[in-house]
């Protein structure tokens, strides 16, 4: 593979993305937990959901700094690497980027303060609306960017003048039908991440017999949410999966390794695609089901990758494998969830020290899915950057040069390894050192777990409500 400017910019720009996306993924999440667990306090007056919020917003401070940080460099490329990109569609692309500052960031950055440092300064109820509207926030900018990246999927509501891309009906582009797939897609996404990290936290401490009345807050809520969105999930990513078959059909062939038309299409479950050969290899396949999967019934006909020119395809083994391992991962959370939500209802969940285990090293699942999540997406949409009207090779800079490229990668990963390094590490100390003690410090405050939570001896009782 010949290191050109074209590749090269697209490594950048996945190393930039995948390094990014993570933060957003979780404090988007983590935002809306928050702002749950604050209400939670608000209405029952209990110093353990406190001290629960008090720990995780640090968590999230972090995250939120780190997001911020590695997002920057993320729309200076579009004018360093992808120059005729920007030219030709800057009128669409420039102005969802510029909403998502002027609302959703501003949103969060104004009340974020309030968050951090004015807790001793507003009223209760002041500070939980401030807590929504971070949340609010950090909604409203993913809305933007995946308006954004739904449009290069699938671009709707333009007009081409002079070689340009304008904007004829904004109500397609930023509400069109694939975005109102695309954007509780990721939202779910996010939620699902930050759950599956809040649980396997709680389900540590309990591991290590330290903040036992957190951990259960943090291993019953987080296990409880994920029970109740991964269905919910699973379907939208199924309405996901509709939106490809209809307008990118090369991209599905290429996620489902379909080399030659079938009808009816089986379904390949694993293998190893032979691109060059055009072939599988290792299959295991199950007959009929890829027609009931794409179409609904047992016997359609199902679009293959021979359909098309060999320019106009996609890469198949990323698409192949992400959307297997997106997937897998939602899996692993779904059973991990229900499982422990029966052992919950049992009264066994915390006796069961090889499920906390289980638990705890689940932590990763929501993060893989969203990088593989978006891997398929991405990768599958080429050899286009704005599908069937602008190919990648010639989006680039035209002055652009290996060198230049090969220097700004260079430079991105030193900055993001230092970056990483500090603030995982510090993020990992939070979490260890776990929620402060402040039940001593809060005058009349209590920590008494709510009845959800009961059936320990470990809990300390009192009255009174925190400020």
């Amino acid at each position: 593979m010949e290191l050109d400017p074209v590749i090269l910019s697209r490594i950048q720009f996945a190393f930039v993305i995948s390094f990014h996306i993570i933060f957003p993924a979780f404090t988007i999440g983590l935002a809306a937990w928050l702002a749950t667990i604050e209400g939670a306090r608000l209405v029952t007056g209990n110093a353990l959901y406190r001290r629960v919020f008090d720990f995780w917003l640090k968590v999230f401070a972090v995250s939120f700094g780190m997001g911020v940080v590695t997002g920057i460099v993320m729309a200076f490329q579009f004018g360093t690497n992808w120059g005729v990109l920007a030219v030709k569609s800057g009128a669409i692309q420039g102005p969802l980027l510029g909403y998502e500052g002027l609302t959703a960031f501003l949103l969060e950055a104004t009340f974020f303060g309030v968050m951090l440092l004015g807790r001793q300064r507003v009223s209760p109820r002041f500070y939980f609306f401030a807590c929504c509207m971070v949340s609010l926030g950090t909604m409203f900018s993913s809305f933007w960017i995946l308006a954004n990246n739904s449009w290069m999927q699938v671009p709707l509501g333009h007009t081409v003048v002079d070689g340009k891309f304008v904007p004829s009906d904004w109500m397609q582009i930023v509400l069109g039908p694939v975005q109102m797939v695309r954007w509780p897609h990721m939202l779910l996404a996010a939620f699902l991440t930050s759950a599956m990290c809040v649980a396997a936290t709680g389900a540590w401490y309990l591991l290590r017999k330290v903040h036992r009345d957190e951990g259960r807050v943090m291993l019953h809520w987080g296990l409880g949410l994920v029970a109740l969105l991964i269905p919910v999930q699973l379907y939208i990513g199924h309405l996901t999966g509709l939106y490809v078959l209809k307008h990118q059909p090369a991209k599905f062939a290429a996620i489902e390794a379909r080399w030659k038309n079938e009808q009816p299409a089986s379904e390949v479950l694993i293998a190893w695609p032979d691109e060059a050969n055009e072939r599988n290899l290792f299959a295991i396949t199950v007959p009929k089901l890829g027609s009931m999967i794409a179409s609904g019934n047992w016997n359609s006909a199902e679009v293959g990758l021979e359909s098309f020119p060999r320019e106009d395809r996609p890469p198949v083994l990323i698409p192949f494998f992400g959307f297997r391992i997106m997937v897998g991962m939602g899996l692993i959370m779904l059973a991990v969830s229900w499982f422990g939500n029966w052992l919950r209802w049992r009264g066994q969940l915390e006796g069961k020290r090889w499920f906390l285990w289980g638990t705890f090293l689940s932590f990763p699942t929501g993060f893989i899915a969203v990088l593989t999540g978006w891997y398929t997406a991405e990768v599958g949409r080429q050899p286009w950057v704005i599908y069937g009207l602008l190919r990648t090779k010639d989006a680039v800079t035209p002055s652009l040069t290996t060198g230049d490229v090969m220097f700004s990668l260079s430079g991105y990963v030193l900055v993001y390894a230092v970056v990483y390094s500090f603030g995982l590490y510090y993020i990992y100390k939070l979490l260890r050192d776990g929620p402060a003690g402040l039940a001593d410090a809060i005058p009349g405050a209590t920590a008494k777990r709510p009845m959800a939570f009961a059936g320990s001896s470990d809990s300390a009782t009192g009255t009174g409500r925190p400020p």
